[in-house]
């Protein structure tokens, strides 16, 4: 015969209401309550009857990066040659774009002109910039244009910032923070990564000075631990088991919670919701990876338009005049050179490429565009 516990609870003298957990319970009126993030909004994660959701779109700027973190998934891309290489990855008509999830993006000099590009390009978009703060001064922020700005802290003093970080940029990273929350156009956000044994005693600390700056929202995010980083995790001190709790992650959520508005992951925020109480509160997300991928495919924004006359005209989107005089060079094409531009022949067809990108195409058909564009570009 087969009893429910509450029933089989109750043949063993026990009512069952004794058999509650009521960390459990608090944990899960806390699920229940907690608001998706601002930035993970319009984002496939959140519906669960997709089988292989997929991140937003974002525009990748550079793998490079002014601070080598001790966990960070997109140094582990650069080491195995699995970053992403500059361009949109995405689709037509997105609702948010993240510039972006591999390295610093204020480390390109483009920043400015991409930003300026997906705001024309994608005028209904949300544009979120994602960033570790350390380079953003406020001559920039008065040329930038976003309408989220995630910035991240793992740690509430310059030496552990220093010891995740391997760079000696904690003020900086907090003037960016102050810059940000001051301005109530966007919606300013700290993003932290959940490390216990590293930062966990941390988090609230960091939650009230973001606060304190004017920050609207911190995104609290479970550690994925990629096997190249595992060795220098365990180094600095990561308790394993419990970066992989739930429960664990929920308990600081609470703490941080006095201070600011916490929200965490929404893919993971969406499972969460979902669960009873004990479930949640002994459930463990193994987040363990070898190479992060990106899921989205490049697509290319070069807009291309027919003149009056039949040419064709183009802004070509990561362009530098002198990797085409290289190229031009390499391929023995003769070509004048003035100072903004350069002027060459293929065959009938004359190209003039300007400095800015902007690429004017004479007396081709559609197919000859094509084969020009991958000979040369």
């Amino acid at each position: 015969m087969k009893y429910s516990w509450e029933e089989f609870a109750r043949k063993m003298g026990i009512e069952p209401q004794i058999l509650e957990n009521k960390e459990a319970k608090l944990l899960k009126k806390f699920v229940d309550d907690l608001a998706y993030p601002t930035h993970c909004n319009f984002c496939q994660g959140l519906n669960l009857s997709i089988k292989n959701p997929v991140h937003h779109p974002s525009y990748e700027l550079t793998p490079a990066c002014n601070h080598d973190c001790i966990f960070c998934y997109s140094t582990v891309a650069v080491k195995l040659g699995k970053a992403p290489k500059p361009g949109y990855y995405g689709w037509d008509n997105p609702k948010a774009i993240t510039v972006s999830q591999y390295g610093e993006p204020l480390m390109s000099s483009r920043i400015v002109e991409v930003n300026k590009m997906l705001r024309k390009k994608f005028p209904n978009a949300r544009l979120d910039l994602q960033t570790n703060g350390s380079l953003l001064t406020e001559e920039l922020w008065a040329k930038l244009d976003f309408d989220l700005v995630m910035i991240s802290l793992d740690a509430a003093s310059k030496k552990k910032h220093k010891m995740i970080t391997n760079a000696n940029t904690f003020e900086k990273v907090v003037n960016a923070l102050r810059i940000v929350g001051q301005d109530k156009s966007v919606r300013s956000i700290v993003r932290t990564i959940f490390m216990p044994g590293i930062n966990d005693k941390e988090i609230a600390r960091i939650a009230e000075l973001a606060s304190s700056l004017g920050i609207d929202e911190m995104m609290l995010q479970p550690l994925t631990i990629h096997k190249m980083n595992e060795e220098r995790l365990r180094r600095a001190g990561l308790d394993f088991e419990r970066a992989e709790s739930v429960r664990e992650l929920l308990k600081v959520a609470i703490e941080a919670k006095k201070y600011i508005d916490v929200r965490i992951r929404g893919c993971l925020l969406a499972q969460l919701k979902r669960m009873d109480a004990l479930t949640l509160y002994n459930v463990y997300k193994v987040s363990r990876d070898v190479a992060p991928l990106v899921k989205r495919e490049r697509k290319s924004l070069n807009k291309i338009e027919e003149t009056c006359d039949g040419s064709f005209r183009l802004i070509l989107e990561e362009f530098k005049l002198e990797r085409l005089i290289k190229t031009l060079n390499e391929k023995g094409v003769k070509y004048s050179k003035a100072q903004d531009f350069v002027r060459f022949k293929d065959g009938g067809v004359e190209i003039v490429v300007f400095k800015s990108g902007k690429v004017l195409i004479k007396r081709a058909n559609e197919e000859e565009l094509e084969e020009l564009l991958k000979k040369y570009f």
